[in-house]
């Protein structure tokens, strides 16, 4: 798999060039702004040479790599303003490497707490999530009564590490509307997908074309104006070459407005893992993280597990019932 990083940066040619690759300049993918009105937010920073092809698996040690970000003065999304072709991307995350078994299973059950007061609200009838991993999020989302589930996933890996009779569930691939019916949805997840894709506001207005009436979209995403990342600065896991836009509550929420949803709220969210791998996250230097990881084992607390809200944020927004019609 050491392919992964040069497939993916030599698709990364200039803007003036041509090519599957181009880097072409992009409107707000929130709110449709031009670029040139935003404000800068962080410079372009990637060394080619220390990416590998755990650079877009999920859960990876931080990089603090970023492309080039821009701050939207009109609806507070920050965004790469030239991203990378969505084939490049497509390519990148299709041949990355999964290595987050565990923590892929504590962040679904972390998931599963905070759906449990939204599927009160709907019917248990079919569920899909845009980014499924192995699907850990489906069998919990079976075993609470959703007769159908289904997910879509577009990296190899993450798919044959599945159980399985988990594949089954599983499209290899970026999501496509044209790829379900409309209205088959009681449910619809992407959690912490949305900072990965270029056109965020797209995905979530096909989603809601996709979604029954009353049904509802949920999403994960990081939080940058969150406390702990604003005083991590450069320095936050949210810093990341992967992350094509970072949003806040107010831009999150826009976003699920402009897309038609109703009902529409953002809070907090807590992640539960175990401390091994916060020790990981954390910006400190290797050794560092060496020595407390180290001690922890020999304490015997490396797998406790612990909830911290580390900057995420969790949004949830319902497609209208459409109103009932009585004849006179």
């Amino acid at each position: 798999m050491k392919e992964a990083p040069d497939k993916f940066m030599q698709s990364q040619t200039t803007e003036n060039s041509q090519g599957p690759g181009d880097r072409v300049e992009r409107v707000c993918p929130v709110c449709g702004s031009p670029s040139a009105s935003a404000r800068r937010f962080l410079d372009e920073r990637i060394d080619p040479s220390r990416l590998n092809e755990y650079s877009f698996a999920s859960r990876k040690e931080p990089e603090f790599f970023n492309y080039r970000m821009v701050q939207c003065v009109t609806c507070d999304v920050v965004f790469v303003d030239r991203p990378p072709s969505q084939q490049a991307l497509h390519q990148a995350y299709h041949v990355a490497e999964y290595d987050s078994s565990e923590e892929a299973e504590d962040a679904a059950a972390a998931y599963l707490r905070e759906l449990e007061p939204i599927l009160q609200r709907i019917d248990l009838g079919a569920a899909l999530e845009i980014g499924t991993g192995t699907g850990i999020l489906l069998e919990g989302l079976a075993t609470r009564g959703f007769s159908q589930v289904a997910g879509v996933e577009p990296s190899t890996a993450a798919i044959k590490a599945a159980p399985a009779h988990r594949r089954p569930w599983i499209r290899e691939g970026i999501f496509q509307e044209d790829d379900y019916q409309p209205e088959s949805f009681d449910l619809i997840c992407c959690f912490m997908t949305l900072e990965h894709v270029k056109e965020p506001r797209e995905i979530a207005e096909s989603v809601h074309r996709l979604l029954k009436p009353g049904g509802a979209f949920v999403t994960v995403t990081h939080d940058y104006r969150s406390a702990v990342n604003r005083l991590l600065g450069r320095r936050s896991p949210i810093i990341d070459v992967e992350h094509m836009q970072l949003f806040s509550p107010q831009s999150i929420v826009e976003l699920f407005q402009r897309s038609g949803y109703q009902q529409v709220v953002a809070r907090p969210f807590a992640n539960r893992y175990a401390l091994s791998y916060w020790v990981r996250l954390m910006p400190l230097g290797a050794t560092l993280k060496r020595v407390t990881s180290r001690l922890l084992a020999s304490l015997g607390l490396a797998s406790n597990k612990v909830s911290i809200n580390v900057g995420n944020m969790v949004a949830v927004g319902y497609r209208q019932v459409d109103a009932v019609r009585h004849d006179s």
